[in-house]
């Protein structure tokens, strides 16, 4: 009887083990879903960054220390560009109901918009929560913000428009008539001047904000994506996604000086940028590229690369310009990158298809 016994605890453990085996299998081999912050705790003091999410309608909250999403705030319908206030206590998201559609779709074969669903969405960084949402315009897809944090400027893609809105009261201001599919939307560090570009019409509009008038209109690469300027508003950087190259505009007579080449073949479809702090370099997301590139702006050469992700799109950089970070699109994460090691530090999960990052210290 007692060797019998011993027999069935043997067995049993056997088959304890047996069934522990696949599940760590399991656990390796699919993507790690996003480790959120239990409910009711507090989230760690530091850094944070505030991920749009495209497709998931959300907001993903990464704590920058642990390196880990602390929560998902809910925002609305396709959820792109977002922006910190300057006083930085609030973020304005651009939302929009326009059906998602890449390059060259049949736009009449896709559902019709929800315009309901457009507006820039007013998160407050404290609270981590939705406040309102102002109406902007005909889809929204990036969005600035002035100086004095009292204006919004909104590209509209669908309309070929760009709005100037009150962040009090959301009254339009102003509407201007730019390109074709307009996308990024970047203030000039001097709050003078907003550049808006635009993919269809491959330009660049300048608008005076204190005049609220177009200023000039600059041809560049086909389908440029996004601006980013130096800090002492002197140049400009404005990349074509479908020439794997870089416009360098004098931002105080918005013309075009040179055109940087990325090499690396066509895959190389440079998107998103960010500059660093100090002026010294540029970085560039390069979309099924994989890699953030980096230029030197003094000699506007490229002088390395870091692959990051799967389809990097939205960049931003520490305020001490010690790291960067992209929101990678088809693999739902964010990459955390060293930049003096040129090196990612970390992949953390994001919703589904983040688009947009800022960073909140």
């Amino acid at each position: 009887m007692k060797r019998f016994s011993l027999l069935l605890l043997l067995f049993a453990f056997a088959c304890s083990r047996g069934e522990q085996a696949p599940a760590s299998t399991t656990a390796t081999q699919d993507k790690p879903a996003p480790q959120l912050q239990q409910p009711g705790q507090p989230p760690p003091p530091g850094p944070k960054l505030f991920v749009t999410n495209e497709v998931g309608g959300d907001m993903t909250v990464i704590d920058v220390g642990t390196r880990r999403a602390v929560t998902t705030i809910p925002l609305g319908k396709r959820p792109r560009g977002v922006r910190l206030s300057p006083d930085g206590t609030l973020l304005y998201v651009a939302l929009s109901g326009s059906p998602i559609a890449g390059p060259g779709v049949d736009e009449s074969k896709l559902p019709p918009a929800d315009k309901k669903a457009d507006g820039i969405g007013v998160v407050s960084v404290k609270d981590f929560k939705l406040l309102r949402t102002i109406p902007g315009g005909s889809d929204p897809e990036q969005v600035a913000i002035s100086n004095d944090g009292k204006r919004l400027f909104v590209a509209n893609e669908d309309v070929s428009a760009a709005t100037v809105l009150d962040v009090n009261d959301g009254k339009v201001l102003a509407t201007f008539k730019v390109g074709g599919e307009p996308e990024g939307v970047n203030l000039r560090p001097d709050g003078k001047v907003v550049y808006v570009t635009s993919e269809e019409d491959n330009q660049v509009t300048a608008i005076d904000i204190v005049g609220l008038k177009v200023l000039k209109t600059m041809e560049v690469g086909p389908r440029p994506r996004s601006t980013a300027f130096l800090p002492d508003s002197s140049r400009a950087y404005v990349p074509s996604e479908n020439g794997s190259s870089i416009s360098v505009i004098d931002a105080q007579r918005h013309r075009v000086l040179d055109t940087i080449k990325l090499t690396g073949g066509p895959l190389v479809r440079p998107m998103g940028t960010a500059v660093s702090p100090d002026g010294a370099f540029l970085f560039v997301t390069t979309g099924r590229g994989k890699n953030v590139v980096i230029i030197d702006t003094k000699t506007n050469r490229p002088v390395g690369s870091i692959e990051v992700g799967e389809r990097p799109w939205g960049i931003t950089v520490s305020p001490d310009g010690k790291m960067l970070f992209t929101a990678n699109g088809t693999s739902n994460d964010v990459s955390i990158v060293d930049v003096e090691a040129r090196k990612v530090l970390a992949r953390v999960m994001a919703g589904n298809r983040p688009w947009g990052v800022a960073y909140v210290p």
